[in-house]
């Protein structure tokens, strides 16, 4: 039975058609209503003041003592940027600290958790954290979608938890961010030192708002530590630590390039619909989301620029060596780069005036005067599972198990003039493209076009690109005759979640605040 927190009331069904809770979890809920429907209100959160720290060293011993100089209570809301990915090492040594001074009921606000830290499913198993609200990828994202945590999760995306925190939905009373280089000041950057992993600007949004900010390095040097995308302004205490976890992880498999034949094709098709659409011209501007079908879709864009002499305006990423490459052939213009997915990344973001760090903040926060999402011709996206009205799923696979965060996925597909997602139409023998998705993680109306194994679908919604498509020799499909393919194609029936549906585990929160999907307890 599901505990009460876990229980939904006042269900309805939203602009995505999916039946979803108004209240959960002691909170009301407001339902998607549609892409640009729920505009921002009210006024930012604002954090505290600081009292001035003249004379005062900000240099604590250990992570522990600096929890504790910042009077410990249980029931914190604890964050933590996700720079280091899958070879992070400051979350789990902060949640030991926290777990040695006595704290309970922790709320983890992470941006992303990845399997090197499988040891939080203990610590819920003893109470210490007991709420996530941030992007679970792995066994504790799957430990949560059976139940394992006794309230709701929440995923967001990228500028959506940018938001939340900007408008006071989630409040972190400690931020902790992690550094390659600071000083005894705090100023930080994630560009120099033995453990340089490249943009730190997921950490910006806690050092604005949170009620105290811990920086922790572990290549403490002389002040003023330069560039400090980090400022000393709010930073209320600088540990010194043995390491800060390995640059290594941030390379995963979702950040190397395909070499699947059938994919490469499927890469080489996307960049002939974009040409065809007259967007291959001075000033293009493209986002490279992870996975090996849209890295190769960026490699074979870069060799039409550079061939063709075009100069596009700016990438933004997720930034790889393939988007790096371009900036140093000229076929762009600048980097604007919220994370490095490799370390190629890493040395130039250091070196190279062209390529600046950016926040989640101005990248894709819905709630602001602009954002950059806003300004980009496309996107190449990937998909755990797609449906006949081009919703997209990326949290969950078809089975029911919650594996995946959110990242920038919906935001750049609002944001984009042309959002491209690659999707088989089987893996494992099970299909892909649905009837209906497991879960909707990004609204079908984002999205303009699917490119498959078996064919292009394009949302019929976008009549512009639909009429310039037309006498393609690419072979383009209904989205109705790709879910057919897929079940042609599949050598089993299709996985259906044996799940709960009075249990929720996580809230698929959209980038403006309202539920767009809730994810239901997997039974065993």
């Amino acid at each position: 039975m599901a505990p009460p927190a876990r229980k939904g009331a006042d269900w309805v069904v939203n602009a995505a058609g999916r039946r979803v809770p108004t209240k959960l979890d002691g909170r009301e809920w407001r339902p998607f209503a549609g892409v640009g429907k729920t505009p921002g209100e009210g006024r930012r959160h604002a954090a505290r003041l600081r009292p001035g720290t003249t004379g005062r060293s900000k240099i604590a011993p250990s992570i522990k003592a600096g929890l504790e100089a910042f009077g410990t209570r249980s029931g914190w809301t604890l964050g933590f940027h996700h720079h280091l990915r899958n070879g992070e090492g400051v979350i789990l040594p902060t949640l030991d600290a926290a777990t040695e001074l006595g704290l309970r009921d922790i709320r983890l606000a992470q941006v992303a958790l990845f399997p090197t830290h499988e040891r939080v499913i203990d610590l819920i198993g003893e109470g210490v954290v007991t709420r996530i609200e941030g992007s679970m990828n792995g066994p504790v994202g799957d430990f949560v979608g059976r139940g394992g945590l006794p309230h709701p999760a929440v995923q967001r995306t990228h500028g959506g938890r940018t938001r939340a925190v900007e408008a006071g939905d989630l409040v972190i009373d400690v931020s902790v961010i992690a550094a390659s280089e600071a000083d005894p000041q705090g100023n930080a950057n994630g560009v120099n030192g033995p453990h340089a992993f490249g943009a730190m600007a997921y950490g910006k949004i806690g050092w604005e708002y949170a009620e105290h900010v811990m920086v922790v390095t572990d290549n403490l040097v002389p002040y003023p530590a330069l560039p400090h995308p980090i400022d000393e302004t709010r930073v209320d205490a600088v540990v010194e630590v043995g390491s800060i976890g390995e640059p290594q992880g941030i390379v995963s498999g979702t950040t190397r390039i395909t070499e699947d034949p059938v994919r490469l094709e499927m890469a080489e098709q996307s960049i002939q619909l974009l040409d065809e659409l007259g967007l291959l011209r001075d000033g293009f501007s493209f986002q490279a989301g992870a996975g090996g079908t849209s890295l190769a879709a960026v490699k074979y864009l870069g060799d039409v620029m550079a061939d063709r002499g075009i100069k596009g305006s700016f990438a933004m990423g997720g930034v790889t060596s393939y988007v790096v490459r371009m900036l140093e052939e000229g076929t762009v213009g600048a980097i604007l780069d919220g994370q490095a997915f490799d370390l190629l990344s890493v040395i130039s973001l250091r070196d190279n005036p062209k390529h600046a760090e950016i926040n989640p903040y101005r990248f894709a926060n819905p709630h602001t005067g602009s954002d950059i999402v806003q300004s980009l011709d496309t996107c190449f996206l990937g998909a755990t599972e797609v449906d006949v009205d081009f919703n997209v799923n990326v949290n969950t696979h078809s089975d029911g198990r919650l594996l995946h965060g959110t990242g920038g996925h919906s935001d750049a597909a609002e944001g984009s003039r042309v959002t491209i997602v690659f999707a088989p139409v089987t893996r494992k023998g099970n299909p892909i493209i649905r009837k209906r998705v497991t879960t909707v993680s990004t609204p079908g109306e984002a999205v303009d076009v699917i490119v498959t194994d078996a064919g292009i679908a394009i949302n019929p919604r976008n009549e512009w690109l639909t009429k310039r498509m037309e006498g393609t020799d690419l072979p383009l499909r209904g989205i109705d005759e790709l879910e057919q393919a897929s079940c042609d194609a599949a050598t089993c029936p299709p996985f259906e979640p044996n799940v709960d549906e009075a249990d929720v585990v996580a809230v698929i929160e959209y980038r403006d605040g309202t539920i767009l999907d809730v994810v239901h307890r997997l039974r065993e």
